[in-house]
């Protein structure tokens, strides 16, 4: 059993603040104890701009079944109906989308504006989220139940893309402050927000409108731990009915029917910044990507929960293995004598993220191994909320960094060109390399399932052959759900967690 010191004293000091963190009132959840059916949920990551849809918030209305966009994807990895009950393709760049009758939580209708609005202010974000980074997106009423979509160049994955949690559809209502974008009482989900109390709570009750029927539980009670031992404490102490993300340390210190094992579309990974920095040389890329290695990551820091990596997309991948492209080409790693040589009097900045419990613990042994290889390195360990603006304006040297690969569209080209592109709204490496974006726009254009996947596989060859990242483990995701509790959905993808049919027993 893998439990340090230092994780049984975190464990007993965060106990006594957990007591009562669901009661009512208290971070904006209400209804403790589980009264009346309500189901009490211990998120990870606070919300970074109130659940703007546009933000990395926008898993979080999928996963509590509040928004909803055009489509859904389905569990086959196809996209499936959502507000739009069908759809045709007229032509390369043209889709139409028949609408279903359904009524917003502030109880305005939902019609074929509603799309166009959403849709635009979407595009117009700034910046753009992620899903619409590598096209252009045009929407047109054609009626109060049919739109049709226009895209500059042709995008085969539509249907997909418009699964994405970041183009919800929401009323008008959640545009009307200028700037900002709000899901509270907007949605056409199950459950409705009624509030939302900053970074610590929220309050949710059914929304008996729901054009798919009426969810069992009443409503949801939402608190956010960004400590994963205090998740799991939570748990434990029958202070949360659900706590994603617990942490692989105390995986095991659950009881076997509380604790659900997911396969996940998560890899982690080392990303260097290639725009600026110690990283701009290939040389010295090399000799970090030759100095960090997963294999023993999977059990020292995992606890047997991951899969050392072998590219980008990992076993819940199931295409990926057997399409994999060998990385040639790529630069000589500089000797240790003369990353010392190029390093000397200066400092490589390596972050990690607290919310995801492995992380820090695996860049203090990638730091050990990077300074063994003749890196001089300091750590910041901090929530991402406090993170983000840095990383994506390219102040750290590197990063330890977990990423969802099929998150935004399900389609593995989305994530690759808002990472991997000169243009990627989330290019954190800065990566800038023609190669690779040729590669990532071959695959964009391709509308045969079998071949686009195939291109997927060149892409991620190009994007490794750069050493910007150095995939190290496939993530196993531990759900921890009380045992009284039905419906929670276990996702690979990490859309969804409580549906219609979630609820106490």
């Amino acid at each position: 059993m893998r439990t340090t010191s230092r994780g049984l004293i975190a464990a007993f000091a965060l106990t006594p603040l957990l007591a009562g963190c669901f009661a009512p009132g208290d971070n904006g959840a209400g209804g403790g104890a589980g009264s009346d059916g309500r189901l009490r949920i211990a998120l990870a990551i606070p919300p970074v701009q109130a659940l703007s849809p546009y933000s990395n918030d926008a898993t979080v209305l999928s996963k509590l079944s509040v928004a909803e966009g055009l489509t859904v994807l389905g569990k086959d990895g196809t996209a499936a109906p959502a507000l739009a009950k069908s759809w045709k393709q007229n032509d390369a760049t043209t889709w139409t989308f028949e609408l279903r009758k359904a009524e917003f939580q502030d109880g305005t209708r939902f019609t074929a504006r509603s799309v166009v609005d959403a849709l635009d202010h979407a595009g117009a974000a700034t910046p753009k989220p992620r899903v619409l980074s590598d096209m252009t997106l045009t929407a047109k009423a054609d009626d109060e139940d049919t739109v049709t979509l226009t895209t500059r160049s042709p995008d085969p994955v539509l249907p997909l893309r418009l699964a994405s949690p970041a183009l919800a559809i929401l009323s008008a209502g959640a545009y009307a402050k200028e700037g900002s974008v709000s899901p509270v009482g907007t949605g056409t989900g199950p459950f409705e927000i009624r509030k939302l109390n900053g970074k610590t709570g929220a309050t949710l009750d059914r929304f008996d409108g729901y054009w798919g029927g009426k969810a069992k539980a009443p409503g949801l009670d939402v608190t956010w731990i960004p400590d994963g031992t205090a998740r799991a404490n939570a748990l434990r102490g029958g202070e949360a009915d659900i706590a994603e993300w617990i942490p692989t340390s105390q995986a095991k210190l659950l009881e076997a029917d509380t604790r659900h094992v997911v396969s996940s579309v998560r890899t982690d990974s080392l990303i260097l910044n290639t725009g600026k920095g110690v990283f701009t040389d290939p040389g010295l890329r090399a000799a970090a990507r030759e100095a960090v290695d997963g294999t023993d990551l999977v059990d020292s820091v995992f606890g047997g929960y991951a899969d050392r990596a072998q590219g980008l997309f990992g076993p819940a991948v199931p295409w990926a293995a057997d399409l994999r492209v060998p990385v040639t080409g790529r630069a000589e790693a500089a000797t240790a004598g003369e990353v010392g040589a190029e390093t000397r009097g200066r400092t490589i900045r390596l972050a990690a993220i607290t919310n995801r419990a492995e992380l820090p613990e695996a860049a203090t042994v990638l730091q050990q191994r990077l300074e063994k290889a003749g890196f001089k390195v300091e750590l910041d360990v901090r929530e991402y909320t406090q993170m983000e603006a840095d990383l994506l304006a390219g102040r750290y040297d590197a990063l330890v960094f977990s990423r969802v690969t099929l998150l935004d569209t399900g389609d593995a080209v989305a994530y690759l060109a808002s990472d991997f592109t000169g243009d990627g709204v989330y290019n954190i490496a800065r990566l800038k390399n023609p190669e690779v974006d040729k590669a990532i726009r071959a695959a964009a254009k391709e509308s045969d399932p079998d071949r686009r996947h195939e291109k997927i596989m060149k892409a991620e060859a190009e994007v490794l052959r750069t050493d910007a990242v150095v995939p190290l483990v496939h993530e196993k995701v531990v759900q921890g759900i009380a045992a009284r509790v039905e419906g929670v959905v276990l996702d690979p993808r990490e859309r969804s967690l409580v549906d219609l049919d979630t609820h106490l027993k």
